[in-house]
């Protein structure tokens, strides 16, 4: 609920056009965090490692803002025209994508298997303190916990 005045100072005081410095090296920084996190998720589900399902979600919210940007930044007419239509047949379809595989990351493998393993990603189980204390009882007898 904060952001919603703040939202109303930005709609009333930015001006409807304006000049960037580095607009290039922001698109082209931005298609590179994107190129990154697709590799990244498909890395991490292809080893079978459920923290493809982080990566897939960073990488859909991107996506989401890339569209929503190409879109209100392109100028009327062919411009606005070929950034709707990458928006509607590529990037909304793969941050829909990325989003499905991030709700999915962390559920069990179906009977009819979906290629990943229910414990996928799972790492060793780790010691809950790093010290081991003799007023703690859970760490003196070495309790675990999953990270």
């Amino acid at each position: 609920m904060a952001l919603v005045p703040w939202t109303v100072v930005l709609a009333v005081r930015l001006p409807s056009t304006a000049q960037v410095s580095h607009w290039s090296a922001a698109w082209v920084g931005l298609d590179l965090m994107l190129a990154a996190g697709l590799l990244g998720t498909g890395v991490l589900f292809r080893r079978g490692d459920a923290r493809y399902g982080l990566t897939a979600a960073a990488t859909g919210a991107l996506l989401l803002m890339d569209a929503w940007f190409d879109v209100m930044t392109a100028t009327s007419g062919g411009e606005r025209a070929l950034a709707s239509a990458l928006a509607l047949g590529l990037e909304l379809p793969l941050a829909a994508f990325c989003t499905a595989l991030a709700l999915n990351a962390h559920r069990p493998a179906s009977a009819a298997g979906d290629g990943v393993p229910a414990d996928a990603g799972n790492t060793p189980a780790t010691p809950v303190s790093p010290t081991v204390s003799a007023s703690d009882p859970a760490a003196a007898e070495g309790t675990y916990r999953r990270r």
